[in-house]
């Protein structure tokens, strides 16, 4: 039972995603993959367009309402019921991790399921698909709202990232799940855990710019890989 008590940590990416059918952020997404993801995700083209943005973050929601939790989100929420000090922080802001039944999640860039009003600052959630109006508006004030996501240029939520970043510093073991390790600040967790005396263990379908710092490597889908090194780590057959 020695192992069920590690302070385990979990970091996931969008290659977590893209095995239950979400698109990943740089694919080829049909007539969108003329646009660079920052023309789309920022305040600026919010500011140019906002129209235009809320058609890309509608067609985002429609491909994951049509998504499911695959096997690495299911083991994740797996985790949680068993491990005391296990923790979930997620670059993705589609809500599968959630719908998968974990409940101790971060959130770091937010979630495609809330808006944000740009007068008041007010947020709330909205499951509608497809949305009746393009743009939305606040309902308590009429005025625009944008998804409650991280916009590139835009920092993380303080306290979201605080949380975060504590919990890598106490980190026994630290899964990188399906993360290229490009994007920060999120990608510096991993190196902060490391150097708190972590052991990192990498899950991906190839090297990354993780993989050098990594003490065990899983290569492979994670849907997969993910659920064997959590059996062999839970003693499970």
């Amino acid at each position: 039972m020695g192992a069920m008590r590690r302070r385990v940590v979990a970091l996931t990416g969008a290659g977590v995603s893209a095995e239950s059918g979400v698109p990943t952020f740089r694919g080829p997404e049909g007539l969108w993959r003329r646009y660079r993801p920052e023309e789309l995700a920022s305040p600026e083209a919010f500011a140019r367009d906002p129209i235009r943005v809320w058609e890309w973050y509608a067609w985002r929601r429609e491909c994951i309402a049509r998504a499911t939790p695959n096997p690495a989100h299911r083991t994740l929420a797996a985790m949680e019921e068993v491990l005391p000090d296990f923790l979930l922080i997620t670059q993705n802001v589609d809500g599968l991790h959630s719908q998968a039944g974990s409940r101790r999640v971060i959130e770091l860039h937010g979630s495609l399921w809330r808006m944000r009003c740009v007068r008041e600052g007010r947020v709330w959630e909205d499951r509608r698909v497809p949305l009746p109006e393009l743009p939305p508006r606040c309902p308590a004030c009429g005025a625009l709202a944008r998804p409650d996501v991280v916009w590139f240029g835009e920092p993380l939520p303080k306290a979201a990232w605080t949380q975060a970043f504590r919990a890598a510093a106490e980190a026994e073991i630290f899964l990188i799940i399906g993360t290229s390790g490009l994007v920060e600040p999120a990608a510096s967790l991993p190196r902060w855990a490391r150097a708190h005396g972590a052991r990192l263990i990498e899950f991906n379908i190839e090297d990354t710019a993780l993989t050098p710092l990594a003490d065990e490597v899983w290569r492979g889908p994670v849907g997969e890989t993910l659920p064997r090194w959590w059996a062999q780590f839970s003693g499970a057959s």
